[in-house]
C-alpha cells in the first residue's frame, strides 16, 4: 500500500531500476517478449508463448531466460513479433514451429536466426533491432507509451516506465494550474472533433462544486479502426492515470470507462489494472494522503456506432437507449445524471500523463501550430505495411502511406485514402503532400476522426466505397432525427441505383442536394458527417459516377450489375477448369480451337452468369477478364 507521495517516488524508483536491469541484462538473464495483443493472438502468439515456456522448462533454462507477454508492436502485417533482451534482437512473422530454432540457435547457441529478421526492402539488408526498422523511423510514441515493451498485466512494469508520475505532479499543483498545463500543451480531443481538451475541462471546472464525472469514450466503432483497443490492451494504467488527472482537475471523484463488449482482452486488462491500482491504494479514498478520492467503473457497450457520440454514450451508461441529446446544454454543464461531465476518448486520456510527467513543452514540440502532439492511426487497406502508427501532427499523407506504409502492393496505383471512417472522406493523389492535422483534413473534405486510415488502389470503385459507408451509416443511425433516419436511406437508394446502372444525371444532382441538407440539419455528428464519403468522392471522382450513369460501366469493374466476365478464345487452352468451377453452369464449350491448342475454348453465357468470379480465380492462363 502506497500512502503518500514520498512512498510513491520510492516505489517508482525501485520499479524503474528493476526494469532497467531487466532490459539491459544486468540481472544476469535474457528476456523473451512476445506480442500478445488481439491481432497477434489470432496468429497464434499465445501458442508461441506456451511453446517457449515448455522448451525453456525442458532445456532447464528457467534460471537464465524468462518469457513475457507484451502488447502491440504496431507492425501488424509483420507479426507476431518476438524480441529478446538485452540484445534487442527482433524476430518477425514468427510461427509456433520457429520457437525451437530460436531457443536452440539464439537462447542456447547465441546465434541469431537470420531468416526471421526483417529485411529492408530498399537496401536488402537484414535488420536486427526494432528501432532500425524503417516502419518506426518517423514515429513518436506518446499515446502508445509502453507498446511492445511492457507486460500490460504487471503494474510494476508500468511504474518502471513512469506510471503515476504525472498524477503525482498534478496532485502538488493547484487544480487550475493542471488545466492550464493542458491548455498550454495544445492537446485536442483525439476522438474525432478535435475540440481543445483544456477548454472542455475548464467548462466543467467552472461549474459549482458538487458531483462531477469523467468519462472515457472507448466505443471505437469506425470500420478498420483499432487504436483505442490497442492502447487499452497495451497500457490501460496510463488511461486510468489520465482519467484521474482529469478528475482531480475538475473536482470529480468518479470515472466511467465505456468500452464495447467486443474488446474482451482490453476489458480484462483494464479490470486487472483497476484491481492492482486499488491494491496499491492508488484508487479509492484519500489517494497518496492528498485528500483526493477517485474510483473507476466500467460499462460495456453493445456495439452501437452512435454511442461514440458523447451524449448518446452518456444515455447508454445511464441504462437508456443510446440516442443523442440536443445541445446545449453540453455535457460539461449537464452530462451524466445531469451532473457536469467531461468525455474524452482513450487516446486523449493516454496523452495526459505524458504532458504532466514531461511538461507541456515536450508535448507541444511535436505537431503544427494548431494541432499539437501526435496522432495514432490504424493504417489498413491496400498498403504493404498494415498496422498501428503514431506520428507527429504535420506529417504528410505521402509519408504515412509510402514511407511508413510502404506504398501500395502488387505494383498497383494509389487512388485514395479514407480518413475518419464513415464520418470522413476520400483524399486523393492531389492531397498526398498535405500535412495531417485537424483543420487541414476538414478543409480538404475529410476529417481526422478517431484515426482510421484506409488506403485504396486502382481496383477500388469510389461509388461502391461511398455505398459501403452509407450502408454502414444506415444500419447505425439511431433514428431520432428525420434528416439522418430518412435522408441516409434515400442517399443509399440513389447510390444503389447508380451502381446498378439505373440512375439518371438528375438523380446525381438530387443526391448532392440531399447530402447538403442532411449535413446541415442532422441532430448529431453521425448524421452531420454521413454525407462526407459521398461529397468527397463526387468532388474527386465525379467521372466515375458519370460512367456508371451514362456509359453503364464501372471503370474499376467492381459493381456486379455493370460488369461481365469474358473468356479470350485465343488465350483459352480448353482445359475446362473454369467450367467445372462454375456453380450455375454458365460456361460451355465452343467449336473454336485456338491456334497452337488442341481443345476447344470456352464461352460464358452472360444471362446465366452470377458474377461470382470463381472462373477467373481458377484460370491459370489469365484467359478470363472483367469487362
Amino acid at each position: 500500500m502506497i500512502k503518500n507521495l514520498e512512498q510513491l517516488e520510492q516505489y517508482s524508483k525501485k520499479c524503474t531500476d528493476c526494469l532497467d536491469a531487466k532490459l539491459k541484462g544486468q540481472d544476469g538473464k535474457r528476456h523473451v517478449v512476445v506480442c500478445g495483443d488481439t491481432g497477434c493472438l489470432a496468429s497464434h502468439s499465445g501458442e508461441i508463448i506456451e511453446k517457449f515456456e515448455k522448451m525453456i522448462e525442458e532445456k532447464k533454462l528457467g534460471d537464465k531466460v524468462t518469457v513475457n507477454r507484451v502488447a502491440c508492436f504496431g507492425y501488424c502485417s509483420q507479426g507476431p513479433f518476438v524480441k529478446i533482451y538485452p540484445e534487442e534482437t527482433t524476430y518477425r512473422a514468427v510461427k509456433v514451429e520457429d520457437v525451437e530454432e530460436i531457443v536452440e540457435s539464439d537462447l542456447i547457441g547465441g546465434k541469431i536466426v537470420d531468416r526471421l529478421l526483417y529485411v529492408d526492402e530498399k537496401t536488402g539488408k537484414k535488420v536486427v533491432k526494432q528501432d532500425d526498422i524503417p516502419y518506426y523511423e518517423k514515429q513518436v510514441h506518446i499515446a502508445l507509451h509502453g507498446c511492445g515493451s511492457l507486460n500490460p498485466e504487471k503494474i510494476e512494469e508500468a511504474f518502471g516506465e513512469g506510471a503515476f508520475k504525472g498524477l503525482a505532479r498534478a496532485l502538488t499543483m493547484d487544480r487550475q494550474a493542471v488545466i492550464d498545463e493542458i491548455l498550454k500543451s495544445g492537446l485536442r480531443g483525439r476522438g474525432g472533433g478535435g475540440f481543445p481538451t483544456g477548454r472542455k475541462w475548464q467548462f466543467a471546472y467552472a461549474q459549482p462544486e458538487g458531483t462531477k464525472y469523467v468519462v472515457c469514450n472507448g466505443d471505437e466503432g469506425d470500420p478498420g479502426a483499432f487504436m483505442d483497443r490497442a492502447i487499452l490492451e497495451a497500457n490501460a494504467l496510463t488511461v486510468i492515470e489520465g482519467m484521474m488527472i482529469a478528475g482531480y482537475a475538475i473536482g470529480a471523484q468518479n470515472g466511467y470507462f465505456y468500452i464495447r463488449a467486443e474488446y474482451p482482452i482490453a476489458v480484462a486488462r483494464l479490470k486487472l489494472a483497476i484491481k492492482q491500482a486499488e491494491e496499491l491504494g492508488l484508487l479509492g479514498d484519500n489517494i497518496l494522503g492528498t485528500g483526493f478520492s477517485f474510483r473507476v467503473h466500467i460499462r460495456l457497450g453493445a456495439g452501437a456506432f452512435v454511442c461514440g457520440e458523447e451524449t448518446a454514450l452518456l444515455n447508454s451508461i445511464q441504462g437508456q437507449r443510446g440516442m443523442p441529446r440536443p445541445r446545449p446544454p453540453f455535457p460539461a454543464v449537464k452530462g451524466l445524471w445531469d451532473s457536469p461531465t467531461i468525455v474524452n476518448n482513450v487516446e486523449t486520456l493516454a496523452c495526459v500523463p505524458f504532458i504532466l510527467r514531461e511538461g507541456y513543452e515536450k508535448f507541444a514540440a511535436n505537431g503544427t501550430e494548431k494541432s499539437k502532439g501526435t496522432k495514432v492511426f490504424a493504417l489498413g487497406g491496400k498498403v504493404n505495411n498494415v498496422g498501428l502508427v503514431e506520428i507527429p501532427m504535420g506529417t504528410t499523407l505521402r509519408e504515412l502511406i509510402f514511407d511508413i506504409g510502404g506504398g501500395v502492393p502488387n505494383g498497383k496505383k494509389f487512388k485514395a485514402i479514407q480518413t475518419g471512417g464513415p464520418s470522413g472522406g476520400c483524399l486523393t493523389e492531389a492531397d498526398l503532400d498535405a500535412e495531417i492535422d485537424f483543420d487541414n483534413l476538414v478543409a480538404r473534405g475529410s476529417m481526422m476522426g478517431s484515426g482510421g486510415a484506409i488506403v485504396m488502389d486502382e481496383d477500388n470503385c469510389m461509388v461502391d466505397v461511398a455505398k459501403f459507408y452509407m450502408e454502414f451509416i444506415c444500419d447505425e443511425s439511431c433514428g431520432k432525427c428525420s434528416p439522418c433516419r430518412i435522408g441516409t436511406k434515400r442517399m443509399l437508394e440513389t447510390l444503389t441505383k447508380i451502381t446498378e446502372g439505373k440512375a439518371t444525371m438528375e438523380d446525381l444532382d438530387k443526391l448532392e442536394e440531399l447530402a447538403a441538407h442532411i449535413k446541415a440539419n442532422s441532430l448529431c455528428a453521425l448524421g452531420q458527417t454521413a454525407p462526407n464519403p459521398i461529397l468527397s468522392t463526387l468532388k474527386a471522382f465525379k467521372n466515375e459516377y458519370i460512367a456508371h450513369i451514362v456509359d453503364k460501366k464501372c471503370p474499376a469493374h467492381v459493381c456486379k450489375a455493370l460488369m461481365q466476365y469474358e473468356i479470350d478464345k485465343d488465350t483459352c487452352i480448353g482445359c475446362g477448369l473454369c467450367e467445372k468451377q462454375c456453380p450455375v453452369s454458365a460456361i460451355s464449350k465452343t467449336d473454336y480451337v485456338a491456334p497452337g491448342h488442341k481443345l476447344p475454348s470456352r464461352v460464358i453465357d452472360p444471362a446465366k452468369c452470377v458474377k461470382c468470379g470463381l472462373c477467373m480465380a481458377s484460370c491459370k492462363f489469365k484467359a478470363i477478364s472483367k469487362k
